[in-house]
């Protein structure tokens, strides 16, 4: 039998939305996880865990936490380069820099060091599953699988599909795009842990034979998913009303294509009328609200307890790069600040969950990782509350006043935390960063 290691620190994870419940998570303040070949075995308070195993390679980390590595579930991989400039509006931020940066993708070895550039990045970022555009190109989709699975990463990507309206660099044609993506979907589509999302841009990019095509090759290959973006801007929302007249709603659009459906995530949708809210939530769609890309572009401000009184999923993401951080830290205390904006003060468990175990079961992969349960793959994090003197001088304080409770270590992080918090990142138990 290979060899077991114990991993000794605060063990945080949830087992159900605290949306749902207020016990919906474990802490054990001296805790362990027991880790083998790559899977969770057990987990709880050390003592306990010590007591049962006679021999075992001990890691500590006593005094850090240790919790599910984040899930980023709408991020452009190809943008990595082009995070923090001067952005305008979303329209002009296309033009003026992501569809530049994008036909540089055209050359594999470009591709493949930015993709090894993007992991490493996430990986410093305490992000341990992704579900990332690409451009265009297969061989961007090639080069993000590939760097992923060297490292036995759960990689969700796939090729965008854009036949409209884009440099011609950047465009393909509804037959091109469906037979380029199904030979993605042979190469790559469950091999390993590497899964295939079909990836029509948006409705502006793409024509209706081309969003036809995309519905139809998820109809071929169900277990695939769908990503695209929804109501992001209002020029945007426009726009495609005027290239497709017989719609009565941007989301009706997609609906004629077969691409709504609990394996699509849609990014954005923060100007969403309440009927598309209703048939997004009927369909178990997924909802990815990017604070920092929203913020960022003047997009607007998305709606979470609306979306959470309607039942509609949503899951936390970064949007990099019109989204300011690769860091989810970042982006839930954006969050934070968006929904205090519209009268709600998410907590600080909601938005962990959102990025955790949430997304896990929004992206049906809640079997594999999100939590600690018992065979589920050990992507881990350790994460230091005090990283920094201003986390430090608070950590000191809230003890010293008999406040240092677990809400308000997460809340710290959350506030003022980000990439300097993540000691280490572990991906089927094997450290990467």
């Amino acid at each position: 039998m290979s060899e077991l290691t114990l991993y000794r620190g605060e063990v945080f994870d949830f087992i159900d939305s605290p949306l749902n419940r207020k016990d919906a998570y474990r802490y054990f303040p001296d805790g362990a996880l027991a880790v083998r070949d790559g899977e969770i075995v057990d987990c709880g308070p050390y003592k306990e865990i010590k007591g049962r195993y006679a021999d075992y390679e001990l890691v500590d980390y006593s005094g850090k936490l240790l919790m599910p590595g984040f899930i980023d579930s709408h991020i452009h991989y190809p943008q990595a380069e082009i995070i923090g400039m001067y952005g305008k509006q979303l329209l002009d931020w296309l033009d003026d820099y992501t569809f530049p940066a994008e036909q540089a993708f055209a050359s594999p070895e470009h591709a493949d060091k930015m993709a090894r550039f993007f992991i490493q990045e996430l990986f410093r970022n305490g992000t341990t599953t992704c579900m990332a555009y690409a451009t265009v190109h297969p061989a961007s989709v090639t080069a993000l699988f590939s760097v992923a699975s060297e490292y036995n990463m759960c990689m969700l990507t796939g090729k965008v599909l854009m036949d409209r309206n884009a440099p011609a660099g950047l465009t393909d044609t509804a037959g091109q795009g469906e037979s380029e993506s199904r030979s993605l979907i042979e190469t790559w589509h469950g091999k390993g842990r590497n899964r295939y999302v079909i990836t029509p841009r948006f409705a502006i990019s793409c024509s209706m034979e081309q969003l036809l095509a995309a519905g139809r090759l998820h109809g071929q290959y169900p277990d695939t998913y769908i990503q695209t973006h929804l109501s992001e801007n209002k020029d945007e929302i426009d726009s495609t009303l005027s290239l497709c007249p017989d719609c009565q709603d941007y989301l009706e659009v997609y609906e004629r294509a077969g691409l709504v459906t609990d394996r699509s995530v849609f990014g954005h949708c923060i100007h969403l009328s309440d009927s598309e809210c209703r048939r997004l939530a009927e369909a178990g769609s997924v909802i990815a609200h990017c604070p920092t890309s929203n913020l960022f572009l003047g997009s607007g401000l998305f709606d979470m307890q609306q979306a959470n009184r309607l039942g509609m999923q949503t899951v936390l993401a970064t949007d990099v790069g019109a989204g300011t951080s690769f860091s989810l830290l970042r982006t839930m205390g954006e969050s934070y600040k968006v929904q205090q904006l519209n009268g709600y003060p998410m907590s600080v468990l909601e938005s962990l969950y959102k990025c955790t175990l949430g997304a896990a079961k929004a992206l049906r992969l809640d079997d594999e990782i999100g939590c600690f349960g018992k065979g589920r793959k050990a992507d881990f994090i350790v994460v230091d509350y005090a990283a920094t003197p201003s986390l430090q001088a608070r950590m000191d304080y809230l003890k010293r006043n008999g406040k240092w409770t677990l809400e308000n270590k997460l809340f710290g992080l959350q506030a003022i935390g980000d990439d300097r918090n993540i000691q280490a990142t572990y991906i089927i138990g094997t450290r990467v960063k």
